[in-house]
């Protein structure tokens, strides 16, 4: 369970991690897939093969289970790729030395591993022996796989409803089971019972004798009583939870997952409090499960990672984050985008991203699952969108259909993003005789939703010179607000010495701390749930309202002690952060009257 290098990259949108592993994985750096779109894998399965010389069988629709099928021979392509350029990486690099060098001085200066090959190559560089020494010790980075949990869209053959197994969800994690990955599955988006309990059927997710678990599970979490519900419901099913993966609810790329304005700090607190507790209460309830079904029970407790991710953008956040809270790796989303060596993205939406301000990435309302969505003002697949409202066809052909969830009009799922859904909605809506304010409002709420699904993906078709005519050439791009602060096209060496304090990409003096980003992006959401509610508040509400306002309260509170009580920490940077903090105290207390007097 050590990691080689204490940073991750998390799951970025659809297609803008496809490959990653491929890419980044021989440098020890674990990296995450997307198992949305099959479509999309196929495509790049077919790409791959024909570049490496790889016979090619096309899975067709016509297959049975070919959504699994597909997912399977995906990943089993990427660790074949990944392994090879791995093992001739190793071997490459014994002869030459450069690329021994490069692995090693990749990693943290505060990595033993590092360290004892510094001591090795001091004096002498004997390539036979260091050579045989650096392959023992070089390892590759995990390729891990991400899993929307409630994106679980219910399939059909022949107008005949299929079974549970074939819905989305639970086909792509089959579909990795069945794979020959031994890595983590990151299930994000919520708790799915009938999926979490789907689990169950495979024998890689259970524990051997010695502890070991071929595929393990990570929740991806945003608060310490969702990860202990959680945990606890899959240990009665005989299955530990190897990491929490904490994201911050509204500082991070992508979908976003508003707490009720608890903080990240004061969360990433109560784990590293809690740890123990967690690993206790969790692994009793796990080895009373496993015994009951007669199945081994680990000698000894299992492992728990804690990593955390969401807005972090320099040495010093990363560091204080692994040593103050105690998490085993933090995750770097959205700079990675602006890093050809690790991620897939066209050079169009590149040059979008190395311009964008802070006004141009903004918390849109334009997910078809109805989630607030991290996006970027001025994105093709917006343009896309625009033009078909004003030719008076609002709405996506919704070509891939992988979130076709809303039943409000159909026995079958539609998407809220297709134009049948929307043109059910719009006819729905012009029978209401609302006056024109009204209807304007709720119209631009209807036509607002954009096809993400096709859209996150096409990016990496486009990258690949790959044809679009199915799904189009706009692109949907879902970076965090951190995106604003770093504005090149960097290499691989440059962001991972950025991230380890060796040098440093941020050109701007003004970028806030991660904790008061947050802190102020939850302030901005505030004001605009009031805002939402001032026509017409129920006490329901109003309680809400009055929570999240004092949560926050408790987290200012907190970061006041942290920051007051730091010495060798943010030295240049404290005093801004506790004026940062006072002035939204008072924006807070602000707020709290408007809610009052809602």
């Amino acid at each position: 369970m050590t990691n080689i290098h204490s940073f991750h990259i998390p799951v970025m949108g659809i297609g803008f991690t496809i490959d990653t592993p491929l890419k980044v994985s021989r440098f020890g750096i674990d990296s995450v897939i997307s198992l949305v779109d099959d479509i999309l894998l196929e495509k790049l399965r077919r790409m791959y093969c024909e570049k490496f010389e790889i016979k090619y069988t096309e899975l067709t629709e016509k297959i049975e289970d070919f959504r699994a099928k597909r997912i399977t021979s995906y990943l089993d392509l990427m660790q074949e790729l990944s392994r090879k350029k791995f093992e001739e990486f190793k071997n490459t690099t014994v002869e030459t030395a450069n690329g021994i060098k490069d692995y090693f001085n990749m990693l943290p200066d505060t990595s033993s591993l590092k360290q004892e090959f510094k001591k090795l190559t001091q004096d002498y560089f004997n390539l036979d022996e260091i050579g045989n020494w650096a392959k023992e010790h070089m390892a590759m980075g995990n390729i891990d796989v991400n899993i929307m949990t409630k994106v679980d869209k219910e399939n059909y053959s022949e107008k005949e409803k299929l079974p549970t197994e074939y819905n989305d969800a639970h086909a792509a994690l089959r579909g990795f089971a069945n794979s020959k990955l031994s890595s983590s599955v990151i299930l994000s988006a919520g708790m799915n019972p009938r999926l979490y309990s789907y689990l169950g059927q495979f024998e890689d997710f259970y524990p051997d004798v010695d502890g070991n678990i071929k595929k393990k599970i990570v929740l991806k979490v945003s608060d310490f009583r969702s990860a202990l519900i959680q945990g606890k419901f899959l240990a009665k099913k005989g299955l530990w939870v190897s990491e929490y993966r904490i994201e911050s609810g509204l500082n991070c790329g992508g979908h976003a997952f508003a707490t009720d304005g608890y903080l990240m700090g004061p969360i990433l607190n109560q784990f590293k409090e809690n740890r123990n507790d967690l690993i206790r209460s969790v692994h009793e309830i796990l080895t009373s499960a496993l015994a009951q079904k007669d199945r081994i029970v680990p000698k000894t407790t299992l492992p728990l990672k804690i990593t955390a991710q969401g807005g972090v953008g320099t040495a010093e956040e990363h560091q204080f984050i692994l040593d103050h809270y105690k998490v085993d790796s933090v995750g770097w989303g959205t700079p990675f985008l602006l890093v050809p060596e690790a991620t897939t993205v066209d050079n169009a939406t590149v040059e979008k991203l190395v311009a964008a301000k802070e006004d141009d990435l903004y918390l849109s309302n334009i997910s078809p699952l109805g989630i607030p969505f991290h996006s970027l003002r001025g994105n093709t697949k917006d343009d896309e969108k625009l033009n078909l409202i004003n030719k008076g066809r609002p709405g996506s052909s919704c070509p891939k259909k992988f979130v076709a969830l809303n039943k409000d009009f159909t026995d079958k799922g539609i998407c809220m993003a297709s134009r049948q859904y929307q043109h059910l909605k719009l006819k729905e809506l012009d029978s209401l005789e609302l006056s024109t304010t009204a209807y304007q409002s709720k119209y631009e709420k209807i036509v607002e939703k954009s096809c993400t699904c096709v859209g996150l993906g096409t990016s990496a078709l486009l990258a690949h010179g790959l044809d679009t005519k199915t799904e189009g050439a706009g692109v949907s791009i879902c970076p965090g607000p951190n995106m604003a602060y770093f504005s090149k096209v960097m290499s691989l060496n440059e962001l991972t010495n950025h991230i380890y304090g060796r040098t440093n990409v941020i050109a701007r003096t003004d970028r806030p701390n991660m904790f008061i980003k947050e802190l102020h992006i939850y302030i901005d959401f505030l004001k605009n749930r009031i805002e939402e509610t001032k026509e017409a508040v129920t006490d329901k509400q109003k309680k809400y309202l009055s929570t999240f306002s004092s949560n926050l309260k408790d987290g200012i509170a907190y970061y006041h002690s942290v920051f007051s009580g730091i010495k060798e920490r943010f030295e240049d940077s404290r005093s801004l952060i506790i004026y940062n903090l006072d002035k939204s105290l008072k924006t807070l207390l602000l707020l709290e009257q408007e809610i009052e007097h809602l």
